[in-house]
């Protein structure tokens, strides 16, 4: 009869049946009847028949042939199937083959990497993204970018060079990178992001850009280096209140962001105290307005932060503020509790309207000095700017307030919610305000900031809730250059750059030289020098004042279910200051 194996089909060769069990080094069992091979020992019945034995040597032969062809056809590792009785010596069909056994230790190998898929003739390829590591972790490297340096009561970072880095959106695939910076990045003209690419500064997948006309593909890597600028804060220093093996609790200064964002990078509290302090890996568990000053909340390990977002969902936090308002506030308890709408993320614009989220706010006055007052604030829920607006709402609007206190609002400066503007008008009204002081600055935005449909929902204009955070540590702002910018072409830039005759004759080799050094950080003759690529090298600001940057908003408690944190009372919330 004829019977099959793994190893393929074999010769005629008669079957028997045997009594009682013995080892196999290789054979099929079927019905009870054992198929004798090499390394198995027959009984003295078929030894008298050497006919039969050596048909069913032969037939073990072939078995024990295929399966050495098959185990080295598939690369794989295989055990034989175990002895079924005593011990016996390995019979001919396997001589010179190890049988494997796996280890109780050993580890199943891996799967071998998949082929890289054959390219079409002219077709790019593109490498698959990189896993990018959880959490925030700004370190040695980060803080060596550039340093800071005081200047007529100011805090100021010397310009650097940055690596904005991004994948390729899924609207720029099939779209050439010069029709990409054309029609999404107009901040600077395309005479711009020439040079840089002709300096090395553009780069696609690690490689320097040399064409812009190149098509961009799925999975695209790219990398912008530029020449940075950050506005200047207040020189005030920011005071440690508590720091132990959970927590490090600061009085954070006016005008400083909590977390790189926009333009803020080294200008911002994280930076500061990883580079002054030596703390490092804070875990953010709430946020300040970049203009509002006092209690700020850093957790230094994971487990914390968790257990005070716990307390967050349960409503157990309490935050107390106080702020100096316009005109005498009532002396009793005001509550308002009107709805908030964002207008502009970029520009960071609320009001009130009906179409916005709930939120509850109870104020006390606790002075007045014939012109203004000192009110307590006792947020009940973390809206974005949810005190200034509602302080805008009941007609006392902070004293200072760069926002909620200007005449782009009416006459009546918002009070009621009343706006004769639509968000449009309103938000062009107060741009054009800031434009004529020359205070763009203060609002945290630059006239390239204007040009963007990106809307940053997390520089400076944050809520003053509780909101754990997580920033990228190489890209704040995940974008190749400064922001997403609408088709409008930005005139001062391009006028700017074309009269540079040092766009069309720039040699690469000198300019990626004076780019940065070896290890990507900026040495410390680069804020000395020009950048001939930089339009805010070119470009004269005026500087704020140090009373500019100083906003009358102050978090003063901050309170959990088993802590309770507080700073000092600001020098113009006490009641015998003078305007």
């Amino acid at each position: 009869m004829r019977s099959s194996s793994e190893g393929g089909t074999a010769p005629l060769c008669p079957v028997f049946p045997v009594k009682g069990p013995f080892p196999l080094s290789r054979g099929r069992e079927r019905d009870g009847r054992h198929c004798a091979s090499a390394g198995g020992v027959a009984s003295p019945r078929l030894a008298a028949q050497p006919d039969v034995m050596q048909c069913a040597a032969g037939r073990a032969g072939a078995l024990g042939a295929a399966w050495l062809r098959l185990v080295a056809r598939s690369g794989a590792r295989r055990s034989l199937p175990p002895r079924t009785g005593g011990m016996a010596e390995p019979g001919p069909a396997l001589s010179g083959a190890e049988e494997v056994q796996p280890a109780p230790g050993d580890k199943e190998e891996a799967a071998p990497a998949p082929k890289k898929r054959r390219l079409a003739a002219g077709e790019r390829y593109v490498p698959p993204p990189r896993k990018l590591s959880t959490g925030v972790s700004f370190g040695p490297e980060h803080f060596a970018e550039t340093s800071y340096y005081f200047e007529g009561g100011l805090r100021k970072v010397r310009p650097y060079y940055f690596d904005f880095r991004t994948y390729c959106k899924g609207r720029w695939v099939g779209r050439s990178l010069l029709d990409v910076f054309s029609t999404e990045f107009r901040a600077q003209p395309l005479a711009y992001y020439r040079a840089a690419a002709r300096a090395g500064r553009l780069r696609l997948n690690e490689e320097p850009v040399r064409d812009l006309d190149i098509v961009l593909k799925n999975n695209d890597f790219l990398r912008n280096t530029v020449h940075r600028h950050e506005p200047p804060v207040t020189a005030q220093p920011i005071q440690i209140l508590v720091e132990n093996d959970e927590v490090v609790v600061v009085d954070k200064p006016s005008s400083l962001p909590v977390h790189p964002c926009g333009r803020f990078r080294h200008n911002t509290v994280i930076f500061i105290l990883g580079k002054e302090h030596d703390l490092k890996e804070l875990h953010t568990i709430h946020r300040l307005d970049r203009m509002t000053s006092g209690v700020l909340m850093f957790a230094k390990t994971v487990e914390v932060s968790k257990r005070i977002d716990e307390q967050v969902r349960e409503r157990q936090l309490e935050k107390e503020y106080v702020c100096r308002v316009l005109g005498e506030f009532p002396e009793h308890q005001v509550v308002c509790e009107e709805p908030i709408l964002v207008v502009s993320y970029k520009v960071g614009v609320c009001r009130v309207d009906p179409k916005g989220k709930p939120c509850k706010t109870v104020f006390q006055r606790l002075s007045y000095n014939g012109k203004t007052s000192v009110v307590r604030c006792l947020p009940r829920t973390g809206r974005t700017h949810q005190i200034r607006v509602h302080l805008q709402y009941l007609g006392h609007p902070i004293v200072n307030d760069p926002i909620y206190n200007m005449e782009a609002w009416g006459p009546g400066r918002g009070k009621g919610g009343k706006i004769d503007k639509t968000d449009e008008e309103l938000l062009k009204a107060l741009v054009e305000e800031h434009r004529s002081k020359q205070s763009l600055d203060i609002l945290g935005i630059s006239e390239e900031d204007l040009n963007s449909n990106a809307e940053n929902t997390d520089c400076g204009n944050s809520s003053d809730g509780t909101k754990s955070v997580q920033v990228d540590p190489t890209n704040e702002n995940s974008c190749p250059a400064e922001d997403t910018k609408d088709p409008e072409k930005n005139d001062t830039a391009a006028c700017l750059l074309s009269s540079d005759p040092s766009l069309e004759t720039l040699e690469t080799n000198k300019e990626a030289g004076s780019c940065k050094n070896q290890e990507g950080q900026t040495g410390d003759r680069s804020w000395e020098e020009k950048d001939p690529l930089c339009v805010e090298c070119k470009t004269r600001r005026r500087d704020p004042s140090p009373r500019e940057l100083v906003m009358f908003l102050h978090a003063l408690r901050y309170k959990g279910a088993q802590f309770e944190y507080r700073s000092k009372m600001p020098q113009w919330a006490l009641e015998d200051w003078e305007e």
